[in-house]
């Protein structure tokens, strides 16, 4: 990469962690409000109606995001792609909304039928910002990124509160997405200096969809793998178990979802600017840092699980706290995974990646439905993170090997984290012993197992860290199609 584009990437990161931590924090504040507010009962019927959605989101993309990132000459497929997404987000909307309350009523939750109906909105708002948000990415322009999903938060939690502070239920959450999103597409358009231009070239579909269409498929396995336990405790065990679990899920998605969203925003575009060869160090180190974050995250979850829960959301939520502990551990394997994802798609591996996906479905549905009628909500938990360990890691790494990562790197730059993290738990589980009342065994039991790990973790992670190089002056053909370009033009 060149020191412009190492520059780039830098601040990219920096505004990307600036703003995942903030809207972390006020999302984790409105969810203590909400679940306050709302009954198990009601997060299960939000859970299922955001379940549909979801599944048909991950297809109305059609993976054509990730070749906008990656491609060298993204003005030229860019009115192909913005129409393709436009039509797939149209008849995902009207194919959603016209099932909803079939499909409601197949999930055993009828109450969830018009919220689905109303969500249906948000695929073809999805579909029509498809190339400003892509281009916003692929520019490393975190920051306006970061004003647009200030935005979103802020538009989505006022107009949620106030809806269910006039009694509008569930409802409101749906409401509140759709009016955030329409806000959020014209703040893409804005921001980005891109305009509505639709078309097609053929000389640029088949290749398009050749490498768009794998990962769309994969999506939606990506979805099916992290929702198909919403749909089995929904049709095993009902919406009250399904709300208990909903909220575990959404609690171990805190540290990870965060985590992701930073590696995710400059991982794929890095990926593609670097040389492409044999024992590829990058995946290596990207990977130890990720993770020297991700297991203390997923390990403090586990463990505090119980606390955590009774402190934050009350008593009535106790039943979650066993889900959230195998939960906690899945959400670290899952942040690494979504980095060694970016690194093959940045290699043009998509089937790879949707090969992967189909074997990861394929063994943790039985697992799922299994661990479920065996041990309930907390056997759902428990396949997870067996078959992410046992099938999905190896699976991965095999592919990294083969688009030329160097794995035996990642593999010996992995052990240290885990090492450290073992006495730091230790810490953890004597803190919580010593501590009898929730909130200090919270407190008491984080601050010391974080100091512990801290402190064994602290100078391999310093020296992994690349040191920083002069920034040169920006230079502005590395943000093509900036909004002074297009008035110049």
């Amino acid at each position: 990469m060149t020191p412009v584009e190492s520059a780039q990437v830098r601040g990219a990161l920096g505004w990307s962690t600036i703003s995942t931590l903030i809207l972390r924090v006020g999302t984790f504040a409105v969810g203590i409000v909400l679940a306050r507010l709302l009954t198990p009962e009601q997060f299960g019927v939000f859970a299922v109606a955001l379940t549909v959605q979801a599944v048909l989101i991950t297809l109305a993309d059609l993976g054509l995001s990730a070749d906008l990132i990656r491609t060298p000459d993204p003005k030229r497929i860019a009115p192909t792609v913005a129409t393709f997404g436009l039509a797939a987000g149209a008849v995902m909307t009207a194919g959603m909304a016209l099932s909803a309350h079939s499909v409601a009523s197949l999930l055993r939750s009828p109450a969830a039928g018009n919220v689905i109906v109303v969500l249906s909105f948000t695929l073809l708002l999805g579909g029509a910002g498809l190339v400003p948000y892509s281009m916003l990415q692929r520019r490393f322009q975190q920051k306006r990124l970061f004003l647009i999903a200030a935005i979103d938060f802020v538009v989505g939690t006022t107009i949620t509160l106030l809806l269910l502070w006039a009694g509008w239920g569930v409802m409101a959450l749906a409401v509140g997405r759709v009016a955030a999103q329409s806000v959020t597409l014209i703040l893409q358009f804005a921001l980005s200096g891109e305009r509505p231009r639709y078309g097609i070239d053929r000389a640029v579909v088949r290749p398009v969809l050749a490498f768009g269409l794998p990962i769309a498929a994969a999506n939606l396995l990506s979805w099916a793998l992290l929702n198909i336990d919403n749909v089995v405790i929904s049709r095993i065990s009902g919406p009250v178990a399904l709300g208990f679990y909903f909220l575990a899920f959404n609690i171990s998605s805190w540290p990870m979802t965060a985590l992701g969203q930073i590696v995710r925003s400059v991982a794929l575009p890095t990926f593609s600017r670097t040389v492409v060869a044999r024992n590829d160090p990058s995946l290596a180190t990207a990977t130890s840092l990720t993770w020297a974050v991700a297991v203390p995250a997923g390990a403090f979850l586990a463990l505090l699980s119980g606390p955590l829960i009774a402190v934050v959301y009350g008593d009535k939520w106790a039943a979650a706290a066993p889900v959230l502990a195998a939960l906690g551990l899945f959400g670290a394997v899952r942040a690494i995974f979504d980095l060694i994802v970016s690194y093959l798609l940045s290699r043009g591996a998509s089937r790879e990646v949707l090969a992967i996906q189909v074997l990861w479905f394929v063994v943790l549905v039985p697992a799922t439905i299994f661990g479920t009628l065996r041990w309930g909500i907390e056997g759902a938990a428990w396949a997870h993170l067996a078959v992410s360990l046992v099938i999905v890691l190896p699976a991965y790494l095999i592919a990294a090997r083969r688009s030329g990562a160097d794995v035996r790197l990642v593999l010996k730059l992995g052990w240290q984290p885990v090492a450290a993290m073992i006495p730091a738990a230790l810490t953890v589980l004597g803190a919580t012993l010593l501590l009898p009342n929730d909130l200090p065994a919270l407190i008491g039991g984080g601050l010391a197992g974080g100091a512990v790990y801290l402190l064994l973790i602290f100078r391999w992670v310093r020296a992994r860290i690349p040191a920083r190089t002069p920034t040169p002056a920006p230079d502005p053909i590395a943000t093509p199609n900036s909004p002074v370009e297009e008035r110049n033009s």
